[in-house]
């Protein structure tokens, strides 16, 4: 004997209500009380408040009104207002829950106005106002919480009872079934288009949380990419000259041991062969595509040269070089240089024609580069105080680098200030983080 299987359409009706159904057995996962995330407390007590006030004037409300105009039993009365309003209490946090014991308890209270009342004339059946009261608060609760599709579910629960009642009794209905009918759907609407709309706001600010933290990272990697590129040169020399002295080492030096000699020639093979992996890095260091430095990296000695090309650019700029700074380690001599073109880039971008002075200063340990800008009398953009900008991180990695402090900020007047010190004697810059 062969069955037959249901038509298509049936079997998605029944699909579509046991789907209903599911939903309305599966809560929402966060319990969390609603506004839980409010920056006032008092927010966050306000729906707590909220659902205490109407289940204390609903409950004092709904007994007197059952047992005196619907003439239901003391008892009865009393158990239908606990029902019925004490959960609104538990809805700030269970919303889904508090609506299975009130929906069940409206439809205890329905059939219990039919059964024992003596006369509905002129009252309102199956949903009293009460009723009708405490339920379209439930369903804020609800449509804050609770996903499309029970929401859903529970206005067609809601519009079936109405409909279940309107069928047994046409006689008392007074149309209230259907008012609770489209009033619930009203405020579920409003309510879930507002929860989703802060939903969608939430995720749109952790998404650019999320993109600003990636676009820093980027950018200090960039940053660190491009200062080893330019550090090549300067490691490149040492490592040259190392080789050089270690080759020739036997023909300046009379009467070496062989031993020595030896050890000469393994000195000269291991620097060619750092050479090589220097080359091979700085390789990987270019794959994006970026050019490569055939100029020599400049140092101070071209200070005057950014300083003159800032006051062709509008920039009111004055330089204070001392005369007797000394030797300056090639690193030192490359970092300062470039966190005075990048503060002066700074100033020309976000505070042109402010007046600015740049001072590089130093003494037997510590080099200071100093740069200081007026407030802008055309200021296009904000001056960046956040440190996420392309030139500071390159300021802060090249202080870091050579085991430096930095320090920037606003001035009290409008101005800017970059402070740089930098050491002029060999630092390990993994010893510290001054930046």
């Amino acid at each position: 004997m062969s069955t037959e299987e249901p038509p298509p359409r049936t079997a998605r009706a029944r699909e579509s209500l046991r789907s209903l159904v599911g939903a309305l057995r599966t809560p929402a996962v966060s319990t969390e009380p609603l506004l839980a995330h409010a920056a006032k407390r008092w927010q966050r007590l306000v729906p707590h408040v909220v659902a205490f006030g109407f289940a204390v004037a609903l409950l004092s409300t709904t007994v007197p009104v059952l047992v005196q105009d619907y003439g239901l039993e003391g008892g009865w009365a009393g158990a239908l207002a606990t029902a019925q309003a004490a959960p609104l209490v538990l809805a700030v946090t269970r919303p889904l829950q508090a609506w299975w014991i009130i929906f069940a308890a409206d439809i205890l209270g329905a059939v219990l106005l039919l059964a024992s009342a003596n006369d509905l004339a002129g009252r309102s059946w199956p949903w009293t106002p009460m009723v009708i009261v405490g339920y379209l608060l439930l369903m804020v609760f609800l449509g804050l919480r609770e996903p499309r599709r029970t929401l859903l579910a529970v206005w067609l629960a809601t519009g079936a009872a109405g409909l279940v009642f309107e069928l047994i009794s046409q006689k008392h209905s007074d149309g209230a079934n259907l008012l609770l009918f489209v009033l619930t759907g009203v405020i579920l609407l409003v309510t879930a288009a507002l929860r989703e709309r802060g939903d969608a706001q939430r995720r749109l600010v952790e998404q650019e949380t999320i993109s600003e933290v990636e676009r820093a990272q980027r950018t200090l990697l960039e940053e660190r990419a491009r200062i080893a590129r330019e550090l090549h040169d300067v490691v490149a020399h040492h490592m040259s000259v190392i080789t050089v002295q270690a080759d020739s080492a036997p023909y300046r030096i009379e009467g070496l041991p062989d031993a020595a000699h030896e050890e000469f020639s393994t000195i000269a093979a291991a620097a060619r062969e750092s050479l090589t992996e220097m080359r091979r890095l700085l390789a990987v260091l270019r794959s994006d595509g970026s050019t490569s430095e055939r100029t020599p990296q400049p140092g101070l000695s071209r200070v005057q040269q950014l300083v003159e090309a800032t006051v062709r650019a509008g920039v009111p700029a004055e330089l204070s070089l001392a005369a007797d700074l000394g030797p300056v380690p090639p690193s030192v001599d490359l970092s300062a240089y470039r966190i005075v073109q990048e503060a002066l880039s700074n100033v020309v971008r976000h505070a042109p024609e402010a007046p600015t002075r740049v001072s590089v200063t130093g003494d037997a340990h510590w080099l200071t580069v100093l740069i200081v800008n007026g407030p802008a009398t055309a200021r296009t953009s904000p001056l960046e105080t956040t440190g996420t900008g392309h030139g500071l991180i390159g300021m802060r990695e090249r202080v870091r680098l050579t085991g430096g402090t930095l320090d920037t900020g606003p001035l009290p007047d409008g101005g800017f200030r970059v402070a740089a010190r930098l050491p002029l004697t060999l630092v390990d810059p993994t010893a510290k983080d001054p930046s």
